[in-house]
């Protein structure tokens, strides 16, 4: 097993700021649970719409610091960039799995204005502490998709076949179901949450 699938990995507060960007998630996590509960196909669909924001986001800004410093990005920018794509992805996937309600793509539309504003605003002040969010927001979804799977696993939820995006996107056996296709994005958040956590980790080391 790599790293990158070391399932109940938590990276442990440090400092003020981590405990700031970790609360934050918490309150998150708990907005999630009162909306949506168990039904994990619809937080999922929420979840992704808010986890493909900062890849693109940093990516962005990380594109135009490159510019004007005239320096290398030493691949932030493609690998930030890939992590926005994977998760756009998840959110194809889910869509068809859940079939999100009107109010569900209200609300979507909603976070989206708020958050992405919101993260803009923290990667200019503080990119580590971004990508901190982004390293717990990632546990959050690892620990969310573990309990999905146990869902399927016990019966509670129905183990449909895989939809035909995800099947092309994570070159799936043709009959794949719904179970492999959660642990396909679950290796996908683990690896997101490490490589957010490792260039918080990055930042920190810079700035000292």
């Amino acid at each position: 097993m790599t790293a990158s699938l070391i399932l109940d990995y938590h990276y442990a507060p440090r400092n003020f700021r981590d405990r700031i960007a970790f609360s934050f998630i918490r309150f998150l996590r708990l907005g999630a649970d009162i909306l949506f509960s168990k039904r994990y196909g619809h937080r999922a669909v929420v979840l992704e719409t808010v986890a493909a924001v900062p890849g693109m986001v940093g990516g962005t800004l990380q594109h135009c610091r490159a510019l004007r410093r005239m320096k290398s990005d030493h691949g932030w920018i493609q690998t930030l960039l890939g992590e926005a794509e994977n998760e756009r992805q998840h959110l194809m996937t889910f869509i068809h799995i859940a079939k999100p309600s009107k109010f569900e793509r209200l609300l979507v539309l909603m976070v989206q204005i708020v958050f992405y504003n919101a993260y803009f605003l923290l990667y200019l002040i503080s990119s580590k502490t971004a990508h901190r969010v982004v390293g717990y927001l990632e546990e959050e979804a690892v620990h969310s998709y573990s309990e999905y799977l146990a869902g399927v696993d016990n019966g509670t939820y129905a183990n449909v076949p895989a939809p035909e995006t995800a099947i092309v996107y994570w070159k799936l056996a043709s009959d794949a179901r719904l179970r492999e296709v959660i642990i396909a994005v679950r290796a996908d958040e683990c690896l997101h949450r490490d490589v957010n956590h490792g260039f918080a980790n990055e930042l920190d080391r810079l700035a000292r």
